[in-house]
């Protein structure tokens, strides 16, 4: 599905790995990440997400007219999970509502591990 967004001019057609792309983008710019998970973790392990596939920790639900998303991520140890989840959250509706011009209505942080060091 996709997010379209009137104006005078015309009509914009955002599609949904837009928004997945942008979102996981903004939440490797968080402090305390390791990285993104994919959503279908099996057996419990969580498996870091290289830059090309990003958009697979991002889960994107656009239902009449309005915009919700799942992120899976994977935090540093020795972080405060709760704070990290908050900035990430904070983050993503920032940049989504600035740079793509959409409004979110809820994100949900699913935290899939917790790791020592950085994905570099």
């Amino acid at each position: 599905m996709e997010k379209e967004l009137k104006n005078e001019l015309g009509r914009i057609v955002i599609d949904e790995e837009v928004i997945a792309k942008t979102a996981g983008i903004a939440v490797m710019e968080c402090y305390g990440l390791v990285g993104m998970s994919s959503r279908s973790v099996q057996d419990g392990l969580a498996d870091l997400l290289g830059w090309d596939n990003i958009s697979k920790g991002v889960g994107v639900d656009i239902s009449e007219d309005k915009v919700y998303l799942d992120l899976n991520i994977i935090v540093e140890y020795g972080t405060n999970i709760h704070e990290v989840a908050h900035n990430v959250m904070e983050r993503v509706r920032y940049t989504l509502e600035k740079k793509v011009g959409i409004e979110v209505v809820t994100i949900d942080v699913n935290v899939r591990g917790v790791r020592v060091g950085d994905a570099n």
